[in-house]
């Protein structure tokens, strides 16, 4: 018996505290996640007792301060935990890093007074978020969105529809960009709506090609009044607020990319050794291991590339481009690896009994979610090049 095969990622973690949070995560994993999740996926079922979890054991805080309720960590631990989590089932890996961005404005943004009456909730007391900025007609083109939020003394009235929304429906708070002013980035302004507000209702769900288990929908915003208290950061400053959370967002999917990457990679590399033909591993064929080591490559490059960008996060660096890179890398990168990964369980992968086809079917959103991926090239682009000449 060898010691090859798939085997659980040696992280560089920089505390104690943090290699045991790890372990934590393994643990549930491995408990409550992972003997569910293909089923679970199957049937199109929200796990929203996994998310109560999540909460409880303080795994949709991490990256916010101690004093709000927070788990105090750096992006960089917080990035392999989502990864983790992306791995075992992505329903869960990207809902939570949906809810670290609908905090992130608060967060970021409100004042002291809005961060004391709400974050300790929205990050530790069961709560569950969601972010809205695209609509049915404003998706990569996010400035030119349409729904209004008119003022009547200090409360807001906010009419529109938003789509795309992931926890659409079942969220308990919405972080929602509102055009108050003017046409384009300037005219918009941020805003925290609870999920039961009256006049604030969902569309069914999107019948999706994957992630099943997570509700994407539209939400209709019918004269929803909010008061002025939730309002986030300046009358026009919400869409400076979106990028700035979108920034930090984007780790989160490059993190999540790489989770699915790994759990392809893994169930690869499980059934290379496993699967005899002509006497043999096929693994031990020369044309699939250099398949298994392209894959592998992919994913540490991809792993690297986070990780370079969650260090400057966490040095209070700039890292938009960075951040670009690393969601634009990672996904396709998942992709190409869960795809392989279908191709080397040959016609096992192409059926539902395996994991692999589920994985190359939710990857391909990941190169869609929070900027597609040729949104990423100009952001890249205009970083190194400055802006397109009109």
């Amino acid at each position: 018996m060898t010691d090859y095969g798939p085997r659980p990622v040696d992280r560089r973690l920089p505390t104690e505290e943090a290699r045991d949070l790890l372990a934590l995560v393994r643990d549930l994993l491995d408990r409550e996640i992972k003997p569910v999740a293909a089923e679970q996926e199957e049937a199109g079922r929200f796990p929203r007792e996994t998310f109560a979890l999540l909460s409880e054991s303080g795994l949709l805080s991490l990256p916010y301060a101690e004093e709000f309720g927070g788990g105090g960590q750096p992006y960089e631990v917080y990035l392999q935990i989502l990864e983790e989590l992306a791995a075992a089932r992505l329903t869960v890996g990207l809902g939570v890093s949906v809810h670290t961005l609908a905090c992130h404005a608060l967060a970021e943004f409100g004042t002291k007074e809005q961060r004391a009456a709400h974050l300790p909730a929205m990050l530790g007391g069961g709560l569950l978020g969601a972010y809205c900025l695209s609509e049915p007609a404003s998706g990569s083109d996010a400035a030119s969105l349409t729904t209004k939020a008119v003022r009547d003394g200090d409360t807001w009235t906010l009419e529109g529809t938003k789509a795309w929304i992931t926890h659409g429906g079942v969220a308990d708070f919405y972080t929602v960009l509102a055009r108050t002013g003017d046409k384009g980035a300037r005219g918009i302004t941020a805003f925290l709506v609870p999920g039961d507000a009256e006049g604030l209702t969902a569309a069914a769900p999107e019948r999706k090609m994957g992630m099943k288990g997570s509700p994407t929908a539209q939400l209709h915003f019918d004269g929803v009044r909010v008061p002025d208290a939730r309002r986030i950061g300046d009358e026009g400053q919400g869409f400076a607020i979106a990028l700035s959370a979108l920034d930090s967002g984007r780790l989160g999917i490059a993190a999540c990319a790489i989770g699915i990457a790994q759990a392809a990679l893994d169930e690869a590399l499980e059934y290379t050794a496993s699967r005899q033909q002509f006497g043999r591993p096929i693994a031990d064929f020369q044309g699939l291991r250099f398949m298994i080591a392209d894959m592998a490559t992919q994913i540490e490059a991809g792993r690297s590339l986070y990780l370079a960008a969650a260090a400057r996060k966490d040095a209070g660096l700039p890292f938009s481009k960075e951040a670009a890179m690393a969601k634009l890398f990672c996904t396709d990168a998942a992709m190409r690896v869960t795809t392989d990964a279908v191709q080397l369980l040959g016609g096992y992968g192409y059926t539902v009994d395996f994991p692999a086809e589920r994985y190359m079917r939710e990857a391909k959103v990941l190169q869609i979610v929070e900027g597609t991926n040729q949104i990423q090239r100009m952001v890249v682009a205009r970083h190194l090049a400055g802006p397109e000449t009109r």
